[in-house]
């Protein structure tokens, strides 16, 4: 969305960070595929409950340009509004209450501080909320179970199941891949490196990464252990974007002529923040997976697989396949101060 406002080389490192190349793609397909994702996303469903969007907050003295605003809604159905940041504690307030109410209270304090001088700030919001499409029976679950951190064991609640998912191992990069399907379409990939191979895996991903374990996931009985948790984490992208590229935007020479004429602008602050909530998610099947535990845990053409380690953890939307998380679970004990995702 910024980069329908930006000019010059502002854009262009808009752009070309997020891995497009403008002489083999114009713009405008790159806008028209993010307003066809946005679309996709956002389609209302019963069974998941995803709400996403971008707002733009910008000084009230400045005039905008119509083109934008228009380009703005229509391809992303954003919100560009003008804020009085003389009154920091007042315009942080009034952002804060946008995102909350947007995402009906799942998402709040996203901005933490704000200068009086802001002339701009990009708010990105996410939530995913949806049930699994086989549940977890919190009968099993393991109140006080060992989770290793490191040289240290920390005790976590960690839920069991056994049940048929799609599984596969990648060799080349040590780990094990989960996939646990929500209802409505969208899934979470668990992978289990192992130990001392997190580094390796982490530096591996890439699209062409997961379209290799959509190869190789296979459905299988699988007794799995997961770490139940819940979490929400921010980020002051600010510090982040400049190394991928995105540095004329933050100083100086930034070109946001397209957002308006009068007057310089550049972006003061961008911030995210990923809320995940794994837990059993619902008990109505608890009788049918009671009765899967007691006539597979013993079986022997059954797998077991427990995440009672640092892993990473994806959740993918039906949607084009759009990976909507990213994230490394360190330490569950610590989710209640959001320290241990980093999403």
């Amino acid at each position: 969305m910024l980069s329908l406002g930006a000019r010059s080389a502002t854009k262009s490192q808009l752009l070309q960070s997020l891995g497009f190349n403008l002489t083999r793609m114009p713009e405008s397909a790159v806008q028209q595929g993010f307003q066809h994702l946005v679309h996709a996303l956002g389609v209302p469903s019963e069974d998941l409950d995803l709400r996403m969007g971008s707002v733009l907050f910008v000084k009230r003295e400045l005039q905008l340009q119509t083109s934008f605003l228009d380009n703005a809604k229509r391809l992303y159905g954003s919100e560009v509004s003008p804020t009085d940041f003389s009154d920091s504690p007042t315009a942080r307030k009034r952002i804060n209450s946008y995102v909350e109410k947007e995402t009906k209270g799942k998402v709040v304090d996203l901005i933490q501080d704000l200068e009086p001088q802001t002339a701009m700030v990009l708010v990105n919001y996410i939530f995913f909320d949806a049930k699994w499409e086989k549940p977890f029976n919190p009968t099993y679950t393991s109140k006080m179970y060992p989770f290793v951190v490191g040289k240290t064991t920390v005790k976590v609640p960690m839920m069991h199941q056994v049940e048929q998912f799609a599984f596969g191992v990648d060799p080349e990069l040590n780990c094990s891949v989960l996939q646990m399907d929500y209802t409505g379409g969208s899934a979470a990939l668990f992978v289990l490196p192992r130990p001392g191979q997190m580094r390796q895996l982490e530096q591996a991903l890439s699209s062409r990464t997961l379209r290799k374990w959509s190869h190789l996931l296979k459905k299988r009985w699988i007794e799995v252990f997961i770490p139940k948790f819940s979490t929400s984490t921010s980020y002051d992208l600010e510090t982040v974007l400049p190394k991928m590229g995105i540095r004329d935007a933050f100083d100086k020479n930034a070109d946001f002529s397209g957002i308006t004429k009068k007057g310089f602008l550049k972006v003061s602050k961008v911030t995210h923040q990923a809320v995940v909530d794994v837990s059993e998610a619902g008990t109505k099947a608890a009788a049918a997976t009671a009765t899967k535990l007691t006539a597979r845990s013993k079986d022997s053409s059954s797998r077991t697989i427990c995440f009672n380690r640092p892993f990473l953890l994806l959740i993918v939307g039906s949607a084009a396949q759009t990976t909507l998380f990213l994230g490394k679970v360190e330490d569950p004990t610590q989710f209640p101060r959001g320290k241990a995702f980093r999403g």
